[in-house]
């Protein structure tokens, strides 16, 4: 495949640069205690009413906006950017004198900005598998601790405890860290909202695929069919059209060949999402990106082929 002699370049090139054993262990005691919480099956306890609550949130269709349909990725970590810059500049701000009024109006905008990026992360963490779940349950209680410690301070700030007040919000900040930490696990390492069908346009060929005849799929039924290592849903229209889509959701891989095909769409049976057949395009999420589409091409005997089509 056309990654091999990229893996064959960088590896000697890793290994020139960093020397042999020069490496941080895989094994760390943080990496070991990263991956153990994702492996602590009694936060399930805890996680189930809670994602119950977030799934019963009237949200309507402004659930969409909050996983970040409208941007093609999760909104979470763009808003997350608001409170963050604001404690971190009150941060900054606490160690030059004469700034108190601005440090204590940036602690109060972060607590403020915090709700809607909470929000957001909440409605994306209760459609996560379990060990992100599990993850992202550490992540927002963090969150929440860092998030308290800042409206202390600022209360306390408004009193007239200014070191007081400082002392919480660098708390804060130490927490905020934290909390970024097992963001950046999950979101990194345990792969939370990222598209699950970006790789492939890598794993094929740029050629034409034979998929089968006209006849193999009957109309109206999802059939599932393998292109080398990608699995794709097959559906036969009424009209007699036939439209191919990866198989895997783009959103937790979800097999949308055992999904519903209605009107002109297929829905996940994992978490929902809904794609629309003619061009993968999202119709509804928790996905927030489409499922790539094939041009397909039946000839004249009702040989069916298929390709992506930047091929």
């Amino acid at each position: 495949m056309r990654w091999t002699a990229l893996r064959k370049g960088i590896g000697p090139a890793l290994a020139a640069t960093t020397g042999k054993g020069a490496a941080v262990p895989a094994d760390s005691p943080l990496l070991r205690a990263l991956d153990g919480l994702e492996r602590l099956k009694g936060l399930d306890l805890a996680a189930r009413p809670v994602r119950r609550a977030v799934r019963n949130l009237p949200l309507g269709r402004f659930r969409d906006v909050l996983h970040g349909l409208p941007l093609g990725h999760p909104l979470h970590p763009l808003l997350v950017q608001a409170p963050i810059g604001a404690w971190l500049s009150a941060g900054l701000l606490d160690a030059v004198p004469g700034t108190r009024r601005g440090a204590r109006v940036l602690v109060g905008a972060g607590v403020l900005a915090a709700v809607p990026a909470a929000l957001a992360g909440w409605v994306d963490w209760a459609e996560q598998q379990p060990r992100q779940a599990r993850t992202g349950l550490a992540h927002a209680l963090t969150v929440n601790v860092a998030t308290g410690l800042y409206a202390t301070s600022w209360l306390q700030r408004g009193r007239g405890h200014t070191a007081r007040g400082k002392a919480l919000g660098w708390a804060g900040l130490g927490v905020v860290a934290v909390g970024g930490l097992l963001g950046g696990h999950l979101a990194y390492r345990q792969a939370a909202g990222t598209n699950k069908t970006e790789p492939v346009p890598h794993l094929l060929a740029d050629r034409w695929y034979d998929l089968g005849r006209v006849e193999d799929f009957p109309v109206g039924q999802a059939v599932r069919r393998e292109l080398g290592e990608v699995p794709v849903l097959v559906v036969r229209r009424s009209g007699g059209r036939i439209h191919v889509l990866a198989d895997r959701c783009s959103h937790q891989s979800g097999p949308l060949s055992e999904g519903k095909i209605t009107d002109g769409c297929v829905e996940c049976p994992w978490h929902g999402s809904v794609f629309r057949l003619a061009d993968g395009a999202n119709v509804r999420g928790p996905a927030t990106a489409p499922q790539p589409s094939f041009e397909v091409d039946v000839q004249a005997d009702g040989a069916v082929r298929v390709r992506l089509p930047e091929a």
